[in-house]
């Protein structure tokens, strides 16, 4: 990724790239991040950083103009967990999901490249076996993130002398 590209809110709620000295729309913030460029929205009297609020419309305008991802359903799961005691875990969950996806993503195009250039069938068997252990991965650290921790068995130091006895 780039640098980060700082972007102002004026109070007539138009968007200013002071990189590129002109005035910008929630579209072109989109497309700056589609290209790989992260951002950062302050307000610009108050110097809040409001960077998530800006990002939460780039996907409400996507939503409702564009090809929708979230279905109702999935909306209404994600309400449900605001205030729940998972929270913070969902929260988590849901950003290692996607930097998964990501890097899958990735590994396919890098091994759909391959394939291309050498046997279809080891490719394949190849990207096959690596998405399963991604996944095998996965479940075990969400398995690890439920089950309950357990201590080691105590012992004293009268026990640990009796049992030399």
């Amino acid at each position: 990724m780039s640098e980060e590209r700082l972007i102002k809110k004026y109070a007539n709620r138009r968007l200013y790239d002071a990189s590129q000295s002109r005035h910008i729309t929630l579209e072109d913030i989109r497309n700056l991040i589609v290209s790989g460029v992260r951002v950062r929205v302050i307000e610009d009297k108050t110097n809040e950083d409001i960077t998530r609020l800006i990002l939460l419309q780039v996907i409400a305008d996507q939503e409702q103009f564009g090809r929708p991802i979230l279905s109702t359903q999935l909306l209404e799961s994600l309400i449900r967990f605001y205030g729940n005691s998972l929270q913070g875990f969902f929260s988590s969950y849901l950003e290692k999901s996607v930097e998964t996806f990501m890097h899958q993503q990735e590994a396919v195009q890098s091994q759909l490249t391959r394939m291309m250039n050498t046997a279809p069938l080891a490719a394949m068997s190849e990207m096959t076996r690596h998405n399963l252990e991604m996944w095998s991965r996965m479940q075990e650290t969400m398995l690890a993130a439920f089950a309950p921790q357990r201590e080691a068995p105590r012992t004293n130091g009268k026990e640990a002398a009796d049992g030399q006895a």
